[in-house]
């Protein structure tokens, strides 16, 4: 185990897809593991260490709610991006007119509060002389009690921002969920250890007492 951190997170949306949804999107019940090290990873990123979530905290009940969203079909190409970096005089502009614009709707999360338990792994692979744990360590607890980030925290989505606070003395509020819920399989992350085959992997959720313990997890393809 490695250097551990408790952060809690929370916001007034949030939106966690359903990679089985195609069109209209629909969120996973609670904040998937790979969110939550997204989250992390928004503070503080470094090849040389691997953000591990240990366990998740689901402080409030769940709740859902719709709404509709903008959504456009295309984008910039990586192309004409590389082009204009090159020097190209092309316009580096899109516009998002009615034939690429379409209104979905979606179901999203409403009230959201986690408290997330994590830790990092030093990647000795990608670790040079001047890597150590404990200088990782004191970085990443300088960047969450200044509220730094490399980006902005969100919730699933960039629209959903999430307010990030360190814990540090121990203190975890108790949930106001009881009991134990099963909420079936849900993505864990995605596997990069081969680049030409990138694939998700899946885990059987199950909640006690609000509380995902994902230190024993077994995972599924």
């Amino acid at each position: 185990m490695g250097y551990g951190i408790v952060i809690r997170v929370h916001g007034d949306y949030a939106l966690f897809t359903r990679p089985e949804m195609k069109v209209e999107r629909v969120s996973y019940d609670v904040i998937t593991p790979s969110a939550a090290r997204g989250i992390i990873e928004a503070v503080y990123w470094k090849p040389a260490i691997r953000w591990v979530i240990d366990k998740i905290h689901v402080l409030n009940e769940i709740e859902f709610t719709n709404i509709r969203r903008n959504e456009v079909s295309e984008k910039i190409s990586e192309r004409k991006a590389r082009q204009v970096m090159n020097g190209n005089s092309k316009e580096l502009l899109y516009m998002a007119t009615n034939e690429v614009r379409q209104q979905r709707a979606a179901m999203v999360l409403k009230n959201v509060d986690y408290v997330i338990e994590a830790h990092f792994e030093m990647a000795t692979e990608k670790a040079g002389d001047e890597d150590n744990q404990e200088k990782h360590y004191n970085i990443v607890l300088r960047r969450l009690r200044k509220g730094q980030y490399f980006h902005a925290p969100c919730l699933g989505t960039r629209e959903f921002g999430a307010q990030v606070d360190l814990i540090e003395d121990g203190q975890i509020p108790k949930s106001k969920i009881t009991g134990s819920r099963d909420l079936g399989w849900m993505l864990y992350d995605m596997d990069f250890s081969d680049l030409d085959d990138i694939t998700p992997q899946f885990f059987n959720a199950e909640m006690k007492d609000g509380v995902i313990d994902l230190t024993q997890v077994r995972l599924a393809r």
